[in-house]
């Protein structure tokens, strides 16, 4: 008898009669049955397996890293020369790159912040322990160490909308900076510390600076690394406390000098070294002696400088401008004697609670003062930009991109500035997990190779079984190779029908991880605090693709064995 193979793969003979053995083998409860639930047991756990592997790790690398991200962003743009972003120089929020930027397709949004390093002071605690039969009563404050990041009305805080637990989010649209603050539920829970109530924060600068702010929101992340760090403020309280810039006011001197008042200048901020510029350029000069004689406005501006007053060349501060207004009663031409208490001190009547407006009354003439203090040009500098991309696939791409653009030259400004992507930021962190993708791939193939082998093994059974069988087709003239695509077709059958079963079990497991949550975690050491589970379509597809070729491919080796199997000795074989 002659065969060949129709051009209909689905009507060929060798489809057609592994179907039919498939279905003696399943009856088979001897020998066959036993060894195909095995081989298709294993092929569904393998699947079972490598698709619960690939759901975890790919949720928690996508879960790790928005979370990461949401305290920060993708990129980070700064000043060059520092290594961590709450550390860093300031550079000026108005940027001519930041148009070209917004240009590229992969970067979403782009938002300046500041950050600033904060000690969290809790009440004070009656605390009393028995020593020696006797109780011993002493006071107790804790005090944490933390950082304050500042932020505007612009910035995306839906990152610590979706993880606030109690309260609200700062109001930051206000003129005026806002005294509002969110911490962490890790930080409140040290603190002792509840909605609406008064936070106390100290800050170093050249003096430790206290400032009071109201909780108006607590939140919780599960990242405890970064919930016991970050605090949410208003940008312009940050921007005040690091003196960006510098920040002027024109003072009179409680004494006279030689019948005279004195004019000085009250500067902040800076590098401490300030040129002063009363309307006859920049000198060294910080006040002068004035008797006024008419109504008059003074004008005071100050920037900073490094070993040249008139700045050239010289990367300096923006400057700031103050005013002093004074208007003159009485007889103009009088003398200066103004009236000083017991201690030498000039006798002044405020007329304003902020003490910006006052009078000194000589007798013959009064002088009306009005202070306009400058409004300090700590506004016009940041700490740096945060740039969130839409593609993170396309990162590592942007961030070389950006750095081109960058990074070769200072900018207009005289600054040096740096890309840091979060990958080189948190560099610890995407490391690790990194190094899941490993532990995917190990336990993807000891998968693959328990089913090959046991597969393998049930093909080489069914062989054994069907010896018969095989003589017998040799006797009527089918070649190897159509004997062998016999039992390659029924392997692959079960392949599938594994495949089948481990898919709805997988699958089934994973919506239920991903809805109930059943299983935990402990967030002090995964960051999280349930196993997640991002399913993919493409990668169960490529998994599912994949293992039936590798295993098919696999298996054309054991099935080489039939070419040996002697028709003769086959047919007498019982």
């Amino acid at each position: 008898m002659y065969f060949s193979t129709l051009k209909n793969k689905e009507l060929s003979f060798e489809y057609f009669i592994s179907r039919k053995l498939l279905r003696s083998e399943i009856q088979n409860k001897k020998v066959s049955r036993p060894i195909v639930r095995i081989s298709v047991i294993s092929i569904a756990l393998a699947i079972v397996v490598n698709l619960i592997t690939i759901a975890v790790v790919k949720g928690f690398q996508h879960e790790i890293r928005n979370k990461v991200s949401g305290f920060g962003s993708h990129l980070f743009i700064m000043s060059s020369g520092e290594n961590s972003i709450y550390e860093c120089e300031p550079i000026l929020k108005n940027q001519a790159f930041l148009k070209d930027i917004k240009t590229d397709k992969n970067i979403s949004t782009v938002n300046y912040t500041a950050y600033k390093p904060v000690l969290f002071q809790s009440e004070k605690k009656e605390r009393t322990i028995a020593t020696n039969n006797k109780d011993t009563s002493y006071v107790q404050q804790e005090i944490i160490g933390a950082v304050l990041k500042g932020v505007d009305k612009n910035y995306d805080l839906s990152f610590f909308k979706k993880n606030l637990k109690k309260g609200r989010l700062p109001n930051f649209n206000k003129k005026d900076p806002v005294n509002e603050l969110i911490i962490s539920q890790q930080i409140a829970n040290d603190l002792n510390l509840q909605l609406n109530d008064e936070v106390r924060a100290f800050f170093v600068k050249n003096q430790p600076v206290k400032r009071i702010f109201k909780l108006v929101g607590i939140y919780r992340t599960g990242l405890e690394e970064f919930d016991k760090k970050i605090a949410i403020g208003d940008i312009r309280i940050v921007q005040e406390l690091n003196d960006w810039g510098v920040k002027a006011s024109i003072e009179v001197a409680d004494t006279l000098s030689r019948g005279q008042l004195i004019i000085r200048a009250n500067v902040q901020g800076g590098n401490g070294n300030y040129r002063y510029d009363w309307g006859k350029g920049y000198e060294a000069y910080a006040g002068f002696t004035i008797c006024p004689t008419k109504d008059t406005t003074i004008q005071l501006v100050v920037s900073d400088y490094y070993s040249d007053i008139s700045g050239k060349n010289e990367k300096t501060c923006v400057p700031d401008t103050a005013r002093l207004s004074i208007k003159v009663q009485g007889k103009k031409i009088a003398l200066c004697n103004f009236t000083l208490n017991n201690e030498g001190i000039l006798i002044r009547s405020f007329q304003s609670l902020d003490g910006n407006q006052f009078v000194i009354d000589g007798g013959e003439k009064k002088l009306m003062f009005t202070q306009i203090n400058g409004r300090g040009s700590s506004i016009n500098y940041v700490g740096g930009y945060e740039l969130t991309v839409n593609d993170w696939g396309e990162l590592n791409k942007t961030t070389k991109n950006l750095k081109k653009r960058l990074e070769l030259f200072p900018n207009e400004h005289n600054e040096t500035i740096t890309v840091q992507s979060i990958e080189e930021s948190q560099s610890d962190i995407f490391v690790w997990l990194g190094f899941l993708d490993i532990n995917v791939f190990i336990i993807l193939t000891l998968m693959i190779i328990i089913g090959i082998i046991n597969m393998g093994s049930a093909l080489l059974v069914m062989i054994l079984v069907k010896s018969n069988f095989i003589g017998l087709m040799k006797a009527m003239g089918a070649t190897n190779w159509k004997i062998r695509k016999v039992f390659l077709y029924q392997a692959g059958f079960l392949i599938l029908r594994g495949m089948i079963i481990g898919n709805i079990v997988g699958l089934a497991l994973c919506f239920g991880q991903n809805y109930f949550g059943v299983f935990r975690l402990n967030p002090e050491i995964y960051y999280i605090e349930k196993v997640p589970i991002e399913l993919n379509f493409f990668s169960i597809l490529i998994l599912n693709i994949g293992t039936l070729i590798v295993c098919l491919s696999a298996l054309i080796i054991p099935s080489i064995v039939i070419s040996r199997v002697n028709p003769v000795k086959a047919i007498k074989f019982n």
